[in-house]
C-alpha cells in the first residue's frame, strides 16, 4: 500500500484509478504487427535486431541459411576466446579462473603470469570498503531484496568517489575495478544484514582476505566458521566465469549501454543494470527453477521412474500443475538451441559435488528432466523447437549444494556480471556513440484542448 504522510491510499480509490490508467494505455496487439514494431528488440523468428558492434563477448546458438534460422550447438566467447576452452585450461591446472575472466574482458588479452599477479592484488587491495560505507550504505538501511540493497550501496558509492562524474578512460577504469572487487563485498554484507535485522541471526561481518580468489572470499564472508572445501570453491568460482559476461543484446548489458550513452556517471550506470538483472525474466530466473524443482520433488514419488516424471512434466504444459504458465524453468534460451555450453560446463563439476554431498539421486532427476522436457514439451506442437536446459536450470541446485541462501542467488550472478556490465561500458564510452534512442510510434489521433467548464 502506497502511503503519503500519515494518509493511506484507499483500496477503492487505487482500483479506480488502476481501472482508468488501464483503460487509456491498452494498445491492440494488432498494431505491432500492422506497424512491424520489433518488440523486445526482436525479429519474427525470435532473433535479435542488430542495434550494435561489441569486441567483448558472443553468444552462439543458430546460424542463417536462406534466411532461415538453422540450430546449432551452443558456443560462448569471451573477447574471441571460447569459454569451454578458458575453463579447461584454468581447471587443468588447478587455478581459480574468475580473476583471469575478468582481466581478459576488461582489456582484451589474456594475462601473462606476472600480470595476473599483479591484478589479483589489485583487487584484494580494493575489496575493502571506505571507512564509513558499510555502516552507512549497507548495515543502518537494511533491505529486505538484496538486489535493491546492493543497488541502493552502488548508488551511495557515487558519494566517496573524489571524482565519480568524470568520463574519462582513467577514472571509469578505477571505477570499475573498485566496483568489481567490492560486489562480492557488498553482495555478502547486505545478506548479513538482512539475515540479523529482518530474520533475527547474529550479525556476523568478516574481512575479505587478501590471499583468496573472489570465489573463496565470498564463502569465507557468508559461512559462519568461516570454512569451505577446494572443491566448494572452484564450483563457485565457475559459476562466476560463466555468469561474467553474455554479450551486448542481453538486457542488463544492454541496459548499461543505454544508461552510459547518457553520459551519467558509473554508479547510475551499474545500479541500474543491477535492477535489470533483478527482474525474474533475467538473473531471478533460478529462482523459479528452484520453486518448479521443489514442487515436483514433493509430487513425484519416484525420483527414477522415466513415466511418473514425464506424466508430471505434462501436467506442467498443460497447466494443471505448476504455477500456471506451462512453463518447464530451466528450458529455452533466447540464443540458444540445442545446448547451451554453460550446462554443459556447470553440470560436469556439479556431478562431483553432488556426490561430494550424498545428492546424486536428486542431480539425476535435473538430468532426466532436462532430457525428457524438450521431448515433452514439442509431443503436441505442430512447429518443433530445439530447446535445451540453460544455465540457470542447475545454477540454483548448485548454489543449494554450497549451502548459499536462496537471497544471494541473483546477487551472486551480480557479483559476476559486474564484470560485463563494466566492459560494456567502458566500451560505449570509448566509442563515443549517439545517445541510444530508438523509436516509438505514437498511435492516438490529435484533439483539441477542452476548458475544464467543457469537459463531461
Amino acid at each position: 500500500m502506497l502511503n503519503s504522510g500519515n494518509t493511506a491510499l484507499e483500496d477503492t480509490v487505487v482500483k479506480k484509478y488502476a481501472e482508468k490508467i488501464r483503460s487509456t494505455g491498452k494498445i491492440d496487439r494488432a498494431l505491432y504487427e500492422k506497424y512491424n514494431v520489433k518488440r523486445g528488440l526482436r525479429n519474427a523468428d525470435g532473433t535479435g535486431v542488430l542495434v550494435g558492434l561489441t569486441t567483448i563477448g558472443s553468444v552462439h546458438g543458430y546460424v542463417i541459411s536462406e534466411s532461415e534460422k538453422v540450430s546449432c550447438p551452443g558456443a560462448l566467447y569471451y573477447r574471441g576466446i571460447d569459454v569451454a576452452d578458458l575453463v579447461k585450461g584454468f581447471q587443468a591446472e588447478n587455478r581459480f579462473g574468475f580473476e583471469e575472466s575478468s582481466y581478459l574482458l576488461l582489456f582484451g588479452e589474456m594475462p601473462n603470469m606476472q600480470e595476473l599477479q599483479d591484478w589479483e592484488e589489485l583487487l584484494a587491495e580494493r575489496r575493502n570498503l571506505p571507512d564509513g560505507f558499510k555502516e552507512n550504505a549497507i548495515i543502518r538501511a537494511p533491505g529486505r531484496d538484496l538486489m535493491n540493497s546492493i543497488a541502493r550501496a552502488v548508488l551511495m558509492a557515487y558519494t566517496y568517489d573524489p571524482a565519480p562524474d568524470r568520463l574519462d578512460l582513467e577514472s571509469t577504469f578505477r571505477q570499475s575495478v573498485d566496483l568489481i572487487a567490492r560486489f562480492p563485498v557488498i553482495a555478502a554484507y547486505a545478506y548479513q544484514a538482512k539475515a540479523h535485522y529482518h530474520m533475527n541471526q547474529s550479525l556476523m561481518l568478516r574481512n575479505p582476505e587478501p590471499g583468496l580468489s573472489t570465489a573463496e572470499n565470498f564463502l569465507l564472508l557468508m559461512r559462519e566458521d568461516g570454512m569451505y572445501s577446494t572443491l566448494e570453491a572452484e564450483l563457485l568460482d565457475l559459476c562466476l566465469v560463466l555468469h561474467a559476461e553474455h554479450g551486448g543484446g542481453n538486457n542488463s548489458a544492454f541496459t548499461t549501454h543505454v544508461v552510459t550513452s547518457s553520459c551519467t556517471d558509473a554508479y547510475g550506470a551499474i545500479a541500474s543494470a543491477t535492477l535489470s538483472l533483478k527482474g525474474p525474466r533475467h538473473g531471478g530466473a533460478n529462482l523459479r527453477v528452484m520453486e518448479q524443482m521443489r514442487e515436483i520433488k514433493e509430487n513425484i514419488d519416484h525420483w527414477d521412474n522415466e513415466g511418473e516424471i514425464a506424466d508430471y512434466l505434462q501436467k506442467i504444459l498443460d497447466k494443471e500443475a505448476g504455477d500456471g504458465t506451462g512453463l518447464i524453468y530451466g528450458l529455452g534460451h533466447a540464443v540458444y538451441t540445442l545446448s547451451d555450453p554453460r550446462t554443459d560446463m556447470l553440470r560436469v563439476k556439479a556431478r562431483a559435488l553432488a556426490k561430494n554431498k550424498g545428492r546424486e539421486e536428486e542431480l539425476k532427476l535435473y538430468e532426466t528432466i532436462e532430457r525428457l522436457g524438450p521431448e515433452i514439451f514439442n509431443r503436441s506442437r505442430d512447429k518443433k523447437r530445439d530447446l535445451c536446459a540453460n544455465v540457470d536450470f542447475y545454477s540454483g541446485f548448485v548454489y543449494d549444494m554450497l549451502n548459499i541462501p536462496v537471497d544471494l542467488y541473483t546477487p551472486l550472478f551480480a557479483v559476476a556480471r559486474v564484470v560485463g556490465w563494466c566492459a560494456h561500458r567502458i566500451e560505449e564510452l570509448v566509442n563515443s556513440g549517439p545517445i541510444i534512442r530508438p523509436a516509438y510510434k505514437a498511435i492516438f489521433n490529435e484533439r483539441p484542448y477542452m476548458s475544464l467548464d467543457q469537459r463531461s
